[in-house]
């Protein structure tokens, strides 16, 4: 899966990975490969992100949008 982060300011991160854990308005949820399309409200909290070699990296968000379509995730972040 490819995943892309990016705030208003900047390209937080871009890259393949394995599993994705986002702080939705109404709670956490994950993403992983072959997930069904949606399209998300996120709300603050940290994102998890862990990469295709396994290395897990946090990332503080306050909220924004996320889509999921065909294993590409863009979140929007705040």
């Amino acid at each position: 899966m490819k995943l892309e982060i990016t705030s208003p300011d900047e390209q937080i991160f871009s890259g393949d990975v394995e599993l994705v854990q986002l702080p939705g308005s109404d709670g956490l949820f994950e993403i992983l490969h072959n997930h069904a399309p949606m399209i998300a409200a996120l709300g603050p909290g940290r994102a998890k992100v862990q990469d295709a070699d396994g290395k897990v990296q946090f990332f503080d968000i306050r909220g924004g949008v996320c889509e999921v379509k065909n294993n590409l995730i863009l979140v929007l972040a705040n």
